[in-house]
């Protein structure tokens, strides 16, 4: 509070032609008596304000004002303004006052509204410049009449004062410099470092804060959002105008705005119809240009590499938006359910899935739920965590649902984790990523970090741009692109490598015959190690063990005249690869290859004999396909094996190239695929 001695200083600074209550509460008005006061020299930019001091316009005086706060460590707003009763001559009086002038009002509370308790930073400071206007004289001017500079709160350092709000401006030219910088994808706090140095100020000098620019930004869309749901549209129908199999779907809210909508392009199809059989649908990130949740479905091909298979972007996050997107992706791939499909923990996807696709396996990526557990645990376990973390992943790899069940159950009660919340939560949940569960189930080895990281990395090369949302498609297409051109090439140089065969064993060279080398490498895995188990034939089958136990194995089961063989650790159904004990009950049964449904479909570089291309109708448009990447493969493998091959491959494929291009798209041979059901 103030004391006697600047309650003193108040009336030495008051005009005394101009005396009136210094109550900043106060509303009513005093009429002012134009007497003399002395003219105002030339200000300097370190001039103090003084009673008497002459302004052109009001705005002229705030900005005075306003910068001497400023060099002082506090910042004014406008507070009360008055005119003559009675005159007719409008605004004669304007009080400008310290920011933190007057007091919080009491806010009634209702209860239908969240209440923001934010605390206030006004304290009843009594610091203020009033002026008042004078026309006796000539032509109308501005003239102090009265300045109070004492404040009951410490004043700020220059370096302080800056943040205030009304020293955080953005000029209109770094307006558009940030969003400029948007558009090309650049995060916030990068956008701060590149302003920093093309200012040359010290980090954190500028006149804006990272706030600032976020607010920035967020108001940007807004004021986009309903030009951006039209641009998008238009440039769907654009894409599909050029590409008849381009596919997208949306709904319109009661506004006749933009609600959902999701889109795939033909090449994602045509992966869809190969790879399709086990995806990974995200909902885990937002669209920073729409600030809407973003659904991506997302494969691995025959040689590892994520493919991408469809987009989504949604309104809110419930179960009918995500029945929804499920059906339009189901539009899109011509009905076909995968047998598996990963997502988050979302209880929303989990209840749409159920009904969409009732048929397919759901599960909880294992990678997402890790990503958690610091936040979880960390702070609950402490110095236990790392002990935690190595037992949680001990019971996710075991193999049997009995192991499983009885060491979780140790688990809980050796780190005192009955209590905890995210426990329980994952212990209701065991059954949909604890893989004693999923074993059964096909998921193309997506349950590993490495495959998660590649998925992860593929779909933030498209989320890192922050551009307009109507560039969005046009940019997940370049992506898409870029991935399909690179796994081209790592194709190409994959099957110019010499594969180096480790066993000698017939079956090994057949599989490397057969596999892309992303699969045969896992294979081979499983073939050097199958030379350390032992095999023990049972009357219902084989016991493989290693060599160095005596006790425990895995039953395998295998019927020579069928072709069939099994395991109980069920690595095959799992991934697609026969494990290292089936493999060794084959090598003990003198089998030379392996049989010919156990080097799956979409693990193989040559699905089907070349001679099937010219006999092939519509209903085989997949296999023609890799018939097609088959030969392609063999006839780069050929032709780089001396320069005379390359030379008139490169001379022929031109040539066939030119003729492929001169035929329209929608050709006789290639399969129809049906248009989605609103007619765009």
């Amino acid at each position: 509070m103030m004391s006697e001695d600047a309650g003193r200083m108040l009336v030495m600074y008051d005009d005394p032609s101009d005396q009136r209550s210094l109550s900043l509460d106060e509303t009513s008005s005093t009429e002012e008596s134009p007497d003399e006061t002395r003219l105002s020299l030339e200000t300097t930019a370190d001039s103090v304000p003084y009673i008497g001091q002459r302004f052109a316009t009001h705005d002229a005086a705030y900005e005075f004002y306003s910068e001497y706060a400023k060099r002082c460590g506090f910042s004014i707003r406008r507070h009360r303004t008055e005119g003559k009763d009675g005159v007719g001559k409008g605004l004669t009086r304007r009080y400008f006052v310290c920011h933190r002038a007057g007091n919080t009002p009491v806010k009634t509370l209702n209860d239908s509204k969240p209440q923001r308790n934010r605390k206030s930073s006004r304290c009843g400071c009594q610091a203020y410049l009033r002026i008042s206007k004078v026309t006796d004289l000539g032509p109308a001017e501005w003239r102090v009449t009265g300045f109070v500079n004492h404040h009951n709160h410490e004043l700020l350092e220059p370096n302080q004062v800056r943040f205030l709000p009304a020293y955080r401006t953005i000029s209109d030219a770094d307006k558009n410099r940030i969003l400029m910088f948007a558009k090309t994808g650049i995060s916030v706090q990068q956008m701060m470092r590149l302003m920093e140095l093309e200012k040359c100020v010290e980090p954190g000098y500028l006149p804006f804060t990272e706030k600032d620019v976020r607010n920035l930004l967020q108001s940007f869309r807004k004021s986009d959002q309903e030009d951006e749901s039209i641009d998008l549209l238009r440039m769907c129908r654009n894409n599909k105008d050029k590409d008849p199999n381009f596919k997208f779907e949306y709904t319109l809210d009661s506004n006749n705005r933009l609600d959902n909508i999701a889109w795939s392009y033909a090449s994602s199809v045509q992966s869809y119809e190969i790879y399709g059989d086990a995806v990974v649908f995200d909902t885990t990130h937002r669209l920073t240009a729409f600030d809407t949740p973003l659904g991506i479905w997302v494969g691995v091909n025959n040689y590892g590499m994520p493919c991408f298979f469809g987009c989504v972007l949604l309104r809110e996050e419930n179960s009918r938006s995500f029945s929804w997107a499920l059906k339009a992706f189901l539009g899109f791939m011509n009905g076909k359910a995968p047998q598996t499909i990963l997502t988050d923990q979302n209880m929303c996807l989990k209840e749409a899935i159920a009904i969409e696709m009732a048929s397919t396996k759901h599960a909880l990526c294992i990678w997402m739920i890790v990503a958690k557990f610091p936040s979880w645990f960390n702070a609950v376990l402490g110095e236990r965590y790392n002990e935690w973390k190595a037992e949680f992943y001990r019971l996710y790899n075991l193999e049997s649902i009995e192991d499983f069940e009885l060491g979780w159950s140790d688990m809980v009660d050796f780190f005192g984790l009955h209590a905890n919340r995210h426990i329980t939560n994952l212990s209701a949940l065991r059954t949909l990523w604890a893989l004693p569960y999923l074993r059964s189930h096909f998921f193309a080895g997506m349950t590993t970090t490495g495959h998660s990281k590649a998925i992860n990395s593929f779909i933030q090369r498209f989320l890192s741009a922050q551009t307009r949302l109507a560039q969005f498609v046009e940019q997940v297409a370049v992506a898409v692109d870029f991935k399909d051109q690179a796994a081209e090439q790592q194709t190409m140089q994959q099957n110019l490598q010499n594969i180096c065969l480790k066993t000698g064993a017939p079956m090994e060279s057949h599989a490397a015959s057969v596999l892309t080398p992303f699969a045969f490498s896992k294979l081979q895995e499983q073939l050097v190690l199958a030379a350390h188990y032992a095999s023990f034939q049972m009357d219902d089958g084989f016991l493989v063990r290693h060599h160095t136990k005596l006790e425990g194995g895995r039953k395998v089961y295998w019927v020579p005249r069928e072709g069939i063989i099994s395991c109980s650790c069920h690595q095959f159904e799992f991934s697609g690869i026969l494990c290292r004990h089936a493999l060794r009950v084959l090598s003990t049964g003198n089998c030379f290859q392996i049989p010919d449904r156990y080097l799956p479909l979409r693990w193989r570089r040559i699905s089907t004999s070349p001679a099937k291309l010219l006999q092939s109708t519509s209903s085989d448009h997949t296999e023609r396909i890799q018939v097609l990447q088959s030969m392609v493969s063999t006839l780069v493998t050929e032709s780089a094996k001396s320069k005379e091959r390359l030379d008139i491959a490169t001379e022929q494929v031109s040539i066939l190239l030119s003729r492929i291009r001169e035929q329209p798209v929608a050709s006789q041979g290639a399969r129809d695929i049906s248009p989605i059901h609103r007619n765009l």
